[in-house]
């Protein structure tokens, strides 16, 4: 092959450097949060913005978790994501399969049906009388139940589906599988990308929500982190640690620090998890968006 010709090198270097600048765009404000969490605090106070800092400290982390709030409220998270992304997944697989299959009475209908609530919904008030009248305020199943199926990750499921091969579940009716046998030991062990894929989808909902939890949840033992999170952030309601844990003259990190420490806690357990789901992330979304 050819060498590229000068214009093409400089066209390659724009586009090079394009990329770099979009890169650090995205990178710099995940390096300032974690360096201004760890910065002395006089530091931070003295130069505003930090992007290496000379004096470390964990200070703005002690004083966070100098209570349970923080604490119990991750964990309410967790607890949330992952049984909200079982629910999730369960329910979007036992829609989708139906719904896959060409010769039952009434799919396009349903999914006319399904399309329909992707561009209309009810509103914010009804959603929260349905709630109130079901019982499900200030319980964490307020938070998952309301939002079990998503018709936009419903599509792709069934899209899915629809591409494997039929002839796997017609020799398991031969066998005398039952459609549940087939879709819990056929379809869904195959369909191990896409469900890998909806499970992020899922869990990066599940985690970053807060709206919901505000209108629904009055007791803030109940309250996951995100909640929390905008009280420090937004609201500038910082006093969650207990400074009578430390010594007399112990001085609470200014609101930078804590709302940095904050945002770093509430966002490593999420990017602890991506890494492992990336390698299926690209593919099952992209298989199950061939068909529609």
């Amino acid at each position: 092959m050819a060498d590229k010709t000068i214009p093409g090198r400089m066209l390659d270097g724009i586009i090079y450097v394009l990329l770099s600048l979009v890169a650090a765009a995205c990178v710099i404000p995940f390096i300032y949060i974690l360096a201004a969490s760890v910065t002395a605090p006089e530091e931070l106070i003295q130069k505003g913005f930090v992007l290496f800092p000379t004096k470390f400290s964990l200070v703005g982390y002690e004083y966070i978790l100098s209570t349970d709030v923080i604490l119990s409220s991750l964990a309410v998270s967790i607890s949330i994501t992952v049984a909200g992304t079982l629910a999730n997944l369960l329910f979007t697989a036992l829609m989708a399969y139906p719904l896959a299959q060409r010769d039952l009475m009434g799919v396009s209908l349903f999914m006319k049906l399904v399309v329909f609530s992707m561009l209309f919904s009810g509103g914010m008030i009804p959603t929260y009388l349905v709630v109130k009248e079901t019982g499900l305020l200030d319980s964490p199943a307020s938070l998952i139940i309301p939002g079990l199926i998503s018709a936009f990750n419903l599509i792709i499921m069934r899209s899915f589906f629809q591409q494997l091969p039929d002839g796997l579940e017609e020799a398991a009716r031969i066998d005398g599988s039952s459609d549940i046998g087939i879709l819990f030991r056929i379809v869904l062990p195959l369909s191990a990308p896409v469900l890998a894929s909806l499970a992020l989808f899922y869990a990066v909902g599940h985690w970053n929500a807060y709206f919901n939890a505000i209108l629904y949840i009055n007791d803030s033992s109940y309250w996951p982190i995100q909640v929390w999170l905008r009280q420090i952030v937004i609201l500038s309601q910082g006093g969650i640690g207990d400074s009578s844990q430390f010594s007399e003259d112990f001085v609470p990190p200014p609101a930078e620090t804590i709302k940095m420490a904050v945002i770093v806690l509430s966002t490593l357990p999420i990017l602890i998890v991506y890494p492992f789901l990336q390698k299926h992330f690209a593919k099952g979304a992209l298989l199950g968006s061939v068909k529609g």
